[in-house]
């Protein structure tokens, strides 16, 4: 699986000030959160949250992911695919871009998360930077199913200055 969204074309866009048609006044206050995604899923459901892992392995970013973590053509970074679930319901798929130079010192650690939530990682690292948002445009070729994202969001992070991408899919019941 390429990406969390099958059958869908996805347009990642950086905007100084978003249009309103590319996110709904009911979004915004999720989709441009600079905040930790993690926390604030915990806190909305109560402590009912967890990370189902979908899938982790070695291989190669799609190119957009690689042109915006500046890897060469066949560079493979490990790419961790998660769910992150609130009250036993799919709220938001997830896709983490980490490059093999980012698996170094103390982030050596990211490549056995399991379960636990890399957002969690991200902010406590005294370090960590985040890059601009970039907001996509999902389009299917299908009517809309329940798993299926109605928007997203993905940012580079930077811990001693080495990058990580992070793509967050937020499906319909985060908005409700």
């Amino acid at each position: 699986m390429a990406h969390p969204v099958k059958s869908c074309r996805i347009f990642w866009r950086h905007y100084r000030r978003v249009p309103l048609q590319k996110c709904p006044y009911a979004w915004r206050d999720w989709l441009l959160d600079r905040g930790s995604l993690t926390k604030r899923l915990i806190k909305v459901s109560n402590g009912h949250f967890k990370v189902s892992v979908s899938r982790q392995r070695w291989g190669k970013p799609n190119l957009d992911e690689r042109q915006l973590l500046k890897l060469a053509h066949g560079q493979y970074a490990l790419i961790r695919e998660v769910e992150l679930i609130c009250h036993g319901e799919v709220w938001v798929k997830a896709r983490s871009i980490i490059p093999l130079a980012t698996l170094s010192g103390a982030e050596k650690q990211l490549a056995r998360l399991g379960e636990r939530p890399l957002g969690e990682f991200l902010f406590k690292a005294k370090t960590m930077r985040r890059g601009p948002l970039q907001i996509a445009s999902i389009t299917s070729g299908s009517a809309r199913r329940a798993q299926e994202p109605v928007s997203a969001r993905r940012s580079v992070f930077y811990i001693h200055g080495k990058p990580i991408l992070v793509s967050e899919f937020f499906l319909a019941p985060v908005f409700k």
